[in-house]
């Protein structure tokens, strides 16, 4: 049985329990992160980490723990879930207090960490791409912070799902921001576009890492927004997170992207991607 920690504890996941007042149940008051873990070490967790703080700082939340605790206690629930690929979720919510939109004084965070099997980028995305949808962005203006209040996006995701596509890109202002679960590129004329990191997009860590293979390689990058037309128009569409690494979008509203296939630019970044994951140090 998988083991998840909770406020200082590891224990069988299904011995753990949270009070019905935890302000995370009954308002969304809190922050989370997804890690991914390769060969039983977390990827790029001092970025994780990094903005794990921002989220924290941004919903005027004092980090229960310090990087060096966060840390500790990430390796012991690798440790104890065997190791391998996982996938850690970790939340912090306000805690629990009676119901009242104001912040509670004096209550301690509720803290959770859980892990769950990470499962390899399926071959057939990786070989044919995905199919995504475009849609309003319905989401609140702090998209920078990664909030627990998911159900737009979830919305948005679903109407995805029963468009026969595996995401929805979001369109705010007549420019694309990011995907409902991922960032989002797009490549014109060899150059690769990405939203600029503002409140509209997640600072996502893998956009980070596409951002420094790109410029190690000497691939363009501009972080600056493409159009609902650019988008339609576009040689290659891109979308990426932590546990779906870079993934290809080759049909865009029912239409081909570029020729209809995973174009070259994404081809180099994947590789290079792959070969960053087998050497990246877990803490640098």
């Amino acid at each position: 049985m998988k083991e998840v920690y909770l406020n200082g504890d590891f224990l069988p996941e299904i011995e753990a329990k949270v009070s019905v007042f935890d302000r995370g149940f009954l308002l969304g008051d809190g922050v989370y992160e997804v890690i991914p873990v390769y060969d039983g070490r977390s990827f790029q967790l001092r970025g994780h980490l990094e903005r794990l703080q921002s989220s924290l700082d941004g919903v005027r939340m004092k980090n229960p723990l310090t990087n060096a605790e966060w840390q500790a206690m990430i390796e012991q629930l690798i440790e104890r879930n065997d190791g391998g690929n996982q996938s850690l979720y970790l939340q912090v919510t306000r805690g629990a207090a009676p119901r009242d939109h104001l912040f509670p004084q004096g209550v301690t965070p509720t803290i959770f960490a859980m892990s769950n099997l990470l499962h390899p980028v399926e071959e057939k995305y990786k070989k044919h791409g995905i199919a995504a949808i475009t849609l309003p962005d319905i989401r609140w203006h702090n998209c920078n912070i990664k909030a627990i209040t998911l159900l737009p996006n979830s919305l948005l995701k679903q109407q995805a799902l029963e468009a026969g596509a595996q995401e929805a890109l979001l369109i705010r202002d007549g420019y694309l921001t990011e995907g409902a679960t991922s960032n989002a590129y797009v490549v014109i004329n060899g150059t690769i576009y990405t939203s600029p990191k503002d409140e509209k997009v997640l600072p996502g860590i893998t956009r980070e890492v596409v951002i420094a293979l790109a410029a190690k390689s000497g691939i363009p990058l501009l972080e600056q927004g493409v159009t609902l037309s650019d988008l339609k128009h576009a040689d290659e569409v891109w979308v990426s997170s932590s546990t779906k690494e870079v993934l290809p979008v080759t049909l865009l509203d029912g239409n081909k992207v570029g020729s209809g296939i995973p174009g070259p630019v994404w081809q180099q970044i994947d590789v290079l991607y792959q070969h960053y994951k087998k050497d990246v140090a877990t803490w640098h």
